[in-house]
């Protein structure tokens, strides 16, 4: 965007990273008990999750009360990431951003993400188990990349006087505020939190969080405004999909996807359509393309299992040519069988030849993309299933920074199915074909 006097518009906002040392300190926690905080004082809140992450933003967006998107340099991109963030800096009157992994890690990292747009780190330090050693830690986290670090939330702490001696070793660096030690935390399960709709009172927890943490009002006054160039607006994509009904699977076992996936498909032209597997609904008899995104199958094996009405449309849209994307969790329902964490196997719709069985290790983490012939379609993998299959891929992903082979792509007649979660903004063109039935890969 440019002003009148030829410069290029700019706009201010009280923005910061909220980071740490590892992940496990509690950085969700404490960015979901400031931006509950903020909102009920009446700011106007907006949170951003780096990395790639599905649970984590449910949780800040019940918090903040706004949709939360992703702000990652590699899957989203320099310039969409500066339209995003300039886009909340004028809409909002603080933009919190949640790290990924410790402050350093990845490539691209946190650090690189707060350089790049000159955000300050707000760094959360556990500080159950130390006292002023936590000094020696803020200071680490400032210098080694560095950053510009605007002060520490201490989380964790056990009184006023502890978090009066981590308030003493940090010298030169603000406590921003403590948040006490939780008799109970945000539950957890094997991919990360749980999903909000299955928490009992997590109003209720949030505004406790809100309540009981502690903010120094000096220090958080001090906090310097971030400037934000506005960009250009983006230009507008082909409308690939003008025409075209896509059905999305959307409940709680297919509920894992970026926000901005549905914004593209909007923006190519596509009308959405949404229905419950878990419910029994049938794929929409009207829809053109079918979206099958990951979630937590392996939770609901019985239910899934006994949806015959689902299960039998699913298997005459495929059977009908019906272009189908499934990504992770929507690729397990396709097997013959889904073994869950328990052992027990439920039979799926059998599509693709094979099983899925549940295993206590990391099958894959971390962001890869797809080579199509519209370019690199990027995303990310994370699940802890292993898919035994006959069938040879027809490709693979490519982990991001290494170049080596990653997740495997699958295609059995219109179906496409891979391990792999695509955000489909970095490629409209490779998603377009994927549900055109044009051919992505």
């Amino acid at each position: 965007m440019v002003n009148n006097t030829g410069l290029r518009a700019r706009t201010s906002a009280r923005i910061a990273l909220i980071s740490a040392a590892a992940s496990g300190q509690g950085k969700t926690t404490v960015t979901a008990a400031l931006a509950r905080k903020m909102a009920k004082q009446g700011l106007r809140v907006r949170v951003f999750k780096t990395g790639p992450d599905f649970l984590d933003p449910m949780v800040l967006e019940r918090a903040s009360g706004s949709p939360v998107h992703w702000l990652d340099l590699w899957i989203t991109g320099l310039e969409p990431c500066r339209r995003l963030l300039a886009q909340a800096a004028l809409e909002a009157d603080l933009v919190l951003i949640e790290g990924v992994m410790g402050l350093y890690d990845g490539t691209p990292s946190s650090a690189d993400l707060a350089r790049a747009f000159g955000v300050p780190v707000i760094a959360v330090i556990d500080a159950s188990a130390m006292a002023q050693t936590a000094g020696a830690l803020a200071m680490g986290l400032r210098d080694y990349g560095p950053v510009h670090l605007a002060g520490v939330i201490a989380n964790r702490v056990a009184s006023p006087g502890h978090a009066a001696m981590v308030a003493s070793s940090l010298r030169t660096v603000p406590l921003l505020g403590s948040l006490p030690r939780q008799q109970q935390s945000l539950p957890e399960r094997h991919l990360g939190l749980v999903q909000p709709s299955e928490v009992h009172d997590l109003d209720v927890t949030l505004d406790q969080l809100a309540e009981q943490l502690s903010l120094d009002s000096p220090a958080w006054a001090a906090m310097d405004q971030v400037h934000v160039d506005v960009p250009a607006a983006a230009s507008p994509v082909e409308l690939l999909l003008a025409g075209k009904t896509i059905a999305i699977a959307r409940d709680a076992a297919f509920a894992f996807l970026y926000p901005a996936n549905l914004d593209c498909l909007r923006a190519l032209g596509a009308t959405l359509c949404f229905f419950s597997p878990l419910r029994n609904e049938p794929v929409p008899s009207h829809a053109d393309a079918l979206y099958l995104p990951g979630g937590y199958p392996e939770l609901h094996g019985a239910t899934l299992a006994g949806a015959a009405v689902w299960q039998t449309s699913l298997r005459r849209a495929h059977a009908d040519g019906l272009p189908i994307w499934a990504e992770c969790g929507g690729m397990m329902v396709l097997a013959s069988t889904l073994t869950d964490q328990e052992g027990r196997a439920w039979p799926m719709t059998g599509l693709l030849p094979g099983t899925v069985s549940m295993q206590p290790r990391l099958g894959g983490l971390g962001p890869q993309g797809m080579n199509t012939p519209h370019g690199l379609l990027r995303g990310h993998t994370f699940h802890y299933s292993r898919l035994d299959t006959t069938l040879g891929p027809v490709a693979y992903t490519v982990r991001h920074p290494s170049g080596d082979a990653g997740e495997a792509v699958y295609q059995v007649g219109s179906l496409t199915a891979s391990y792999f979660h695509a955000y489909f903004p970095s490629c409209p063109g490779a998603v377009a074909a994927l549900f055109a039935g044009t051919g992505a890969t």
